[in-house]
């Protein structure tokens, strides 16, 4: 039975039948820069980048090598003498995030991140409550899920964390009116990923700041898709200069190479663990390998200016994008964005899918948001060439020019 097959049999059935919907009923074979091969020869622009993990591309050198390197000395910690890759890899981010920030707990993927923060806010703070935005996404494990308002994958999992109130992206004022004497944390993404890149107004993150500060409560910022340059800085709250009191990172943190996430707090907030140094642990988090591959990725990130290139060449997609949004204006509602983190909302979730399709069959691999299934989304390696930008354009044109033609009549 060939490798999709299992798939379909063993791991995910609905899955493997939306992925036969859009054309993407292939295996992958192997991957380079900003390409990946299936089993069959063809070739793909990934303009996806695992969701905004690749943003070094695949199999980035320094990355491959330094994880090679830890794994000729040791893979994995045995926990109860301390790695030297994690211990590095936690300064260095005491030293690249906003403000304060200085304790770092270390997990594989950014639900645990979030779970942590979460926890830790509870910790310090003695109150159960959270506020969240509406399209926000912060993962599917429960406590993540809890603050990640999506009706169809939490009813299922029902009763969740209680003590979660939902608010309005973007609004500031609606967030200050939600808080009681009980709020521990506001989580917020800088933009929202999942939710369709969705970016808020200007002055949204330092208001919040002001309004949480103000008010005692903590501000955690879920930066697990746009942290390490992806919106053209290196942070995303850098963009208002703000310094949240929790701040997670995964996806481009492992280089594209290992699962990594981290937890990054103002001091006092983790001075449970002069307390109770096991309050919360993890096996695998912040291994050897994946340490390595951590401070590899910031290295590379740093040395290549890479959150800079991230600017340029998202203004030259977003603005190769505007001449498409004017030709195809029943297709396309809005072309928004900032860096390399690059949405097209269509008027309907079925044209976006269409397009998708068309897309993969000329070789480019994107996806729609989690959260948002209307906005399909570009988050290409920051090393992208504007050749690359510009086969990607051409092809979404091919795309849209196909889709029209199927839905002639219909609309």
């Amino acid at each position: 039975m060939d490798a999709f097959s299992l798939f379909e049999k063993h791991i995910n059935p609905g899955l493997a039948g939306l992925l036969r919907f859009t054309g993407l009923d292939k295996v992958e074979s192997h991957a380079q820069g900003v390409y990946v091969w299936d089993t069959e020869g063809k070739k793909y622009l990934d303009f996806l980048g695992l969701y905004g993990t690749l943003s070094l591309g695949h199999r980035h050198p320094k990355v491959v090598e330094a994880v090679r390197r830890q794994l000729d000395k040791m893979p994995m910690s045995v926990r109860i003498l301390v790695s030297e890759p994690g211990a590095r890899l936690a300064e260095k981010l005491a030293e690249i995030t906003p403000g304060d920030l200085s304790m770092v707990f270390f997990g594989n993927s950014g639900a645990e991140a979030v779970e942590a923060a979460l926890k830790f806010a509870r910790f310090y703070t003695g109150k159960v409550e959270f506020i969240t935005t509406e399209g926000g996404y912060h993962g599917k494990t429960m406590g993540a899920l809890s603050v990640t308002p999506k009706e169809q994958y939490q009813q299922p999992a029902r009763p969740l964390v209680p003590g979660v109130k939902v608010v309005p992206f973007g609004n500031a004022g609606a967030v200050l009116e939600a808080i009681t004497p009980e709020t521990a944390a506001v989580i917020v993404e800088p933009i929202q990923g999942e939710g369709g890149i969705r970016v808020p107004p200007e002055g949204y993150l330092k208001e919040l700041r002001r309004v949480t500060r103000e008010r005692g409560v903590l501000l955690i910022a879920d930066e697990v898709q746009t942290g390490l340059g992806r919106t053209g800085k290196l942070w995303g709250v850098d963009w208002e200069g703000v310094e949240p009191d929790i701040l997670t990172s995964a996806k481009a943190l492992g280089g594209g190479v290992m699962p990594i996430s981290a937890t990054i707090a103002r001091a006092e907030i983790m001075e449970i663990y002069k307390r109770e140094p096991l309050i919360h642990s993890t096996t695998f988090g912040g291994n050897p390998l994946a340490a390595a591959a951590g401070l590899a990725a910031i290295e590379v990130t740093l040395e290549e200016n890479l959150p800079a290139r991230a600017l340029e060449m998202g203004n030259y997609l977003m603005s190769s994008l505007q001449s498409l949004w004017k030709a195809y204006p029943r297709f396309i509602q809005e072309v928004r964005g900032r860096g390399l983190m690059v949405g097209l909302e269509f008027a309907d979730a079925d044209i976006g899918a269409l397009v998708v399709a068309e897309l993969a069959s000329r070789g480019v691999l994107t996806a729609f948001g989690l959260n948002n299934p209307k906005v399909v989304r570009l988050e290409p390696p920051l090393i992208v060439e504007p050749v690359h930008i510009d086969q990607c354009v051409e092809a979404l044109a091919g795309a849209l020019k196909a889709t029209e033609a199927a839905l002639e009549g219909v609309m």
